[in-house]
């Protein structure tokens, strides 16, 4: 059966419901800003190895981000259009992009849930995936 193997657990950065959703694990680190399309929740970079996929309702895997100050107003759009990512794995925290979410939760909004993973267990993930309240990781 795909998915991860066994059972991981991450640590969660910012808390949100619990998720279910396909698998994105981006091949190499993105910048929110001018990298994805806050109205289509497209890969736009045309540099990015994963160009053209959408991580709208994905378990979205982020090895790295590329910082800039406007990362956190793409993830507050995709948020309030309805075209955030179902849940987002960072393998470090990236205060300015997570600011997107504490902003969208503020307003009301419901956002996903935010969690802490290495990039060997990122790997790991793949098809379909289920995230509880508490970051347990499952093959869903």
């Amino acid at each position: 059966m795909p998915g991860v193997v066994q059972a991981l657990q991450a640590e969660i950065l910012i808390p949100g419901p619990a998720a279910n959703g396909d698998a994105l694990v981006l091949a190499a680190p993105i910048s929110f800003w001018g990298g994805i399309d806050p109205f289509t929740a497209d890969v736009i970079d045309a540099r990015h190895p994963d160009r053209g996929r959408n991580i709208a309702g994905k378990v979205l895997a982020l090895p790295g981000t590329i910082g800039s100050s406007s990362a956190s107003a793409v993830l507050l759009e995709l948020v309030r259009t309805g075209l955030a990512p179902a849940a987002i794995i960072l393998h470090e925290p990236d205060a300015i992009l997570l600011l997107g979410l504490i902003v969208a939760r503020e307003m009301g909004w419901q956002t996903p849930m935010a969690l802490k993973l290495e990039k060997a267990a990122q790997a790991r993930l793949t098809g379909r995936i289920a995230i509880d309240m508490q970051g347990r990781i499952t093959p869903a």
